[in-house]
């Protein structure tokens, strides 16, 4: 046999970091990467929808989770300001609009200056409240005010004199009722007269009377209107004296505000809107309704009234800071804002002022981040974002108002303009479900950041990763690694990419380690996270995961799952398998058997005939039949029929890479020759019989070993696998130690026909040109047997 055992350094790549100088110890000597490591096409993508301005180019980030997609993006937006071309950020404030009450106004400031507005016009407002009234109460005032009184006084006496002194002369008195009516009355001499009196008089007298009243009504009818349009100019008049009044003291307190802010035309006009406002609307300042001016002032600290509040939306420290937003929980209200309500005295209000803002209105001008599952989650979200997008409008809608029927009365406040690039984050398959039912979605979400789940492993990028190492170090304020401690991790990126040629990238797991390695330090008064505090930390991690193999491998000690791990069997052999959980994987052996019986060449695959095998798995077994046809029944039919089955498998059996095996137990079978207990193999294979690479091969390699140690072992134990998984294995160090001392092998194979030499022992065989094989081979013997078979 020419088929040579991998030696124990193919076994394992030890990091030995030779792209790090040799004075540098520990990460304390590296400098933290401020971007993620081996995620550049990602990075670029990033950067190009950045440096875009127009519309839909928003980015969709995928990756599975822990690959530091946010943290990527956050580092490169917090170093990289997209505001650099010339993009200042504003304040948004909501304010009354004095026509129409239902529809608050925006006003767009530079950054700063709403808060500064708010504080300005609360502070004018404050001396107004205390102004207003005493304006009001002065002897200039009193004066004027009844300067106007007496001459109505005196008009309205003179207009009632003369109809008065008519009435005298006719013996007829004008009165005024309690009820503040004009009254007739006949007298008596100097008293009224009674029913009685009246009674006794002649018709004639009466009738005088009575013509006389009637003449004087038509006269005191038109007096009245007469009185009533005096009352009226009087009413104008006391109205333009309190607006002249009030003039002068709003125009004293608001001058200074329209100089401040008269380079902002929007600001300046309201200004001016709230001027005319407060004149109209007087009656707020000087309490004449008790119940009216609560209400007005209905607010938590009640210094002014509602309606002349600056309700600051959004409020940006500096023009230049570009805003960044992680929306955590996005759902319709966090997302676009919403309107609250208030409650007075068991009214229930609301207006400009409890208008709030949602992550879009702090992220306008920069960036939303956001998970794009939780947005798709939440009802309605999704919609509003994308008409959000489509008109690069921001509309504050209450959200009962868009799913109900009802014509509740609510505020619709003046859209903001909207300027945002929204990141959204989520994996593959999500993405695939989006682009496929939703058409808006490729034209909102242009640029896709596909982010790598793996690196090439080089001395450069060993280097690079160590500066990543670092930064997490840095950024969780742990003890500092040394040397072999990084290499250490370096090693275990390797094994997490299942390669000894690459570098994981899920910068969470390594993230999570460092954290348990620190803990570890930590616990035994260690100033650095050293190698074995690393071990340790790995050690408990699959300590904590590990007990379904546990549970598995116990099968094993007490001989539940049957097992051979030497000597030799027909038509038996041992497989490897994956057994993974939602947080681990683990390997073991499987005992898999191929009996015959007198057929039409036929393989049955019990596993795919009780609904226990995968598709993948049964495509294999096609595919080793086609390969056994090709060798044995090119001429003829093979007359056999083979039944293959795993032994003791109650559950679901799926992939391929059991098809090796499973060839060389029908090849047993047939020719009758025995194959080695003590030997385990894995690997798919394809019509021409080539061994192909399979997953999961450093857990199959280690659960055979695992279960030779427990069945006992000796030296002449090992594992087949395919040549192209070579470059997969990073084993555990006691099987690297194990192949070193020359007590457990493992063989790398690249046809089947070498996995029949080394299970048998024998030649395989090389066919003639007639297609037979020589007789002492395995195959010729196989051959041999089934040619007898169809004589």
């Amino acid at each position: 046999m020419t088929i040579k055992t991998l030696s124990s350094d193919k076994l394992y790549r030890v990091s030995e970091l030779h792209g790090l100088p040799e004075d540098c110890k520990s990460t304390k000597n590296l400098t933290p990467l401020d971007e993620i490591v081996g995620q550049e096409r990602a990075q670029q993508a990033v950067e190009f929808a950045m440096s875009i301005k127009e519309k839909g180019y928003n980015i969709y980030a995928i990756g599975r989770n822990g690959l530091g997609k946010r943290t990527m993006v956050l580092r490169y937006l917090n170093r990289h300001d997209p505001n650099g071309s010339g993009h200042p950020q504003h304040d948004w404030c909501y304010v009354a609009n004095f026509e129409e009450s239902r529809n608050p106004k925006v006003l767009k400031m530079p950054a700063g200056r709403g808060t500064q507005f708010k504080k300005d016009v609360e502070k004018m407002m404050t001396k107004l409240v205390k102004a207003l009234p005493l304006a009001f109460d002065n002897e200039v005032y009193y004066s004027r005010s009844e300067k106007l009184k007496n001459q109505l006084d005196q008009k309205q006496q003179g207009a009632l004199l003369a109809l008065t002194q008519e009435a005298k002369e006719h013996s007829i008195s004008l009165t005024v009722t309690m009820a503040g009516e004009y009254q007739l009355v006949a007298l008596n001499g100097e008293e009224p007269h009674t029913e009685e009196s009246f009674a006794q008089l002649s018709d004639k007298e009466q009738k005088v009377f009575e013509d006389t009243i009637n003449a004087l009504e038509k006269k005191l009818r038109s007096i009245v209107r007469e009185l009533t349009e005096l009352e009226e100019d009087f009413s104008e008049k006391m109205q333009k004296l309190n607006e002249e009044i009030a003039l002068e003291v709003v125009s004293h307190f608001i001058h200074d505000l329209l100089i401040e802010y008269k380079s902002l035309p929007e600001v300046k006009n309201y200004l001016k809107a709230m001027r005319k406002d407060i004149l109209e609307n007087l009656d707020i300042f000087l309490e004449e309704s008790e119940e009216d001016v609560a209400l007005a002032y209905a607010t938590l600290d009640k210094k002014m009234p509602r309606r002349y509040q600056v309700n600051v939306l959004v409020a940006n420290d500096t023009e230049t800071k570009f805003p960044i937003v992680v929306e955590e929980s996005p759902n319709y209200h966090s997302i676009f804002g919403y309107v609250e309500n208030a409650t007075y005295k068991g009214t229930i209000f609301t207006d400009f002022s409890l208008i709030r803002s949602g992550s879009l209105h702090r992220a306008n001008g920069g960036v939303l981040l956001m998970d794009a599952v939780k947005v798709l989650e939440r009802p309605y979200v999704w919609d509003g974002l994308k008409r959000a997008l489509r008109s690069r409008k921001l509309s504050v809608s209450s959200l009962e108002k868009e799913v109900t029927l009802s014509g509740t009365i609510s505020l619709d406040p003046e859209p903001i303009p909207l300027s945002v690039k929204i990141i959204l984050f989520g994996d593959y398959q999500t993405y695939q479900l989006l682009q496929h039912y939703d058409p808006e979605f490729s034209e909102l979400f242009r640029v896709t950041a596909d982010f790598e789940d793996e690196m090439c492993r080089t001395d450069e990028s060993e280097a690079q990763y160590a500066k990543f190492i670092s930064s997490i170090v840095n950024d969780n304020n742990m003890l500092h690694c040394d040397r072999k401690a990084i290499a250490r991790i370096i090693e275990y990126s390797s094994r997490q990419a299942d390669d000894q040629n690459k570098l994981s990238l899920h910068s969470a797991d390594i993230a999570n380690l460092l954290r348990e390695s620190n803990y570890a330090a930590k616990s035994s008064n260690a100033t650095m996270i050293r190698a074995n505090h690393v071990e340790q930390a790995l050690h408990s991690q699959e300590k904590r995961v590990s007990r379904l193999k546990d549970h598995v491998m116990q099968t094993f000690t007490n001989g539940t799952t049957l097992i051979d791990t030497e000597g030799a069997v027909v038509g038996q052999i041992n497989g490897l398998s994956v057994i993974s959980t939602s947080d681990y994987q683990f390997g073991a052996p499987n005992r898999i058997t191929a009996t015959t019986s007198y057929g039409e060449g036929g393989v049955f695959d019990i596993e795919r005939s009780v609904d226990l095998g995968g598709r993948i798995h049964s495509k294999g077994v096609m595919i080793l039949s086609a390969y056994l046809a090709s060798i044995f029944g090119r001429s003829s039919r093979v007359p056999l029929t083979t039944h293959l089955t795993f032994e003791q498998s109650y559950g679901g059996v799926d992939g391929d890479s059991a098809s090796m095996a499973e060839l060389c137990a029908i090849v047993s079978a047939y020719s009758q020759i025995p194959l080695r207990q003590d030997v385990a193999i894995t690997g798919s294979m394809n019509q021409f019989g080539q061994a192909q690479p399979i997953g999961g091969v450093n857990e199959k390699i280690e659960g055979f070993f695992d279960v030779c140690t427990i069945k006992g072992r000796h030296a002449a134990q090992g594992v087949i696998i395919p040549q192209s998984n070579a470059h997969n294995l990073m084993l555990r160090k006691d099987v690297v130690e194990a192949v070193e001392k020359g007590e457990f092998h493992i063989w790398a194979i690249s046809h089947v026909t070498d996995a029949i030499e080394i299970m048998t022992g024998k030649q395989a065989g090389q066919a003639s040109l007639d297609g037979t094989y020589p007789v002492e081979s395995v195959l010729g013997q196989a051959q041999m047997k089934l040619n007898a078979l169809r004589r």
